[in-house]
């Protein structure tokens, strides 16, 4: 039986994909840089409408100075990465991007060793090896 957060990872994994078609579909007439600004209102629209009908808003003012900074770190990492994948959208095909674009699950996977102090066993290492070994079978 899958655990919820399994699940969630699925459906990230999946809308992940559909973003990668409808991206590419969406940057063709368009400057990436643009259709990044667009993508981005969209999706604070949608994730507003979600907070606001699960009344899950908090004052901002609540939170504190630690989650203000990792949140707009977040943010602006997101940012640079999306501004970065609509280009490379733009520019190569969706069975390039895609699989280097996954790449960060193994980057996520180290860093998260290294900074976080996460387990780094020989079963993550491996799996984090095949993630690496399959983008580079994809893209070479």
């Amino acid at each position: 039986m899958l655990r919820s957060w399994q699940l969630f990872a699925l459906g990230s994994a999946f809308f992940a994909a559909l973003t990668a078609i409808f991206g590419k579909l969406g940057v063709a007439q368009v400057n990436s840089n643009m259709a990044t600004l667009i993508r981005t209102v969209i999706i604070f629209g949608v994730t507003l409408a979600i907070v606001g009908m699960r009344g899950e808003w908090q004052k901002p003012t609540s939170l504190s100075a630690n989650t203000w900074v990792f949140l707009v770190l977040s943010g602006v990492a997101t940012g640079l990465s999306w501004l970065c994948y609509f280009r490379a959208l733009q520019l190569g095909p969706v069975s390039g991007v895609a699989p280097l674009d996954k790449l960060s699950v193994a980057m996520a996977m180290l860093i998260g060793w290294v900074v976080l102090g996460e387990p780094f066993s020989l079963k993550e290492a491996l799996g984090g090896a095949l993630i690496v070994a399959g983008a580079l079978v994809l893209v070479l």
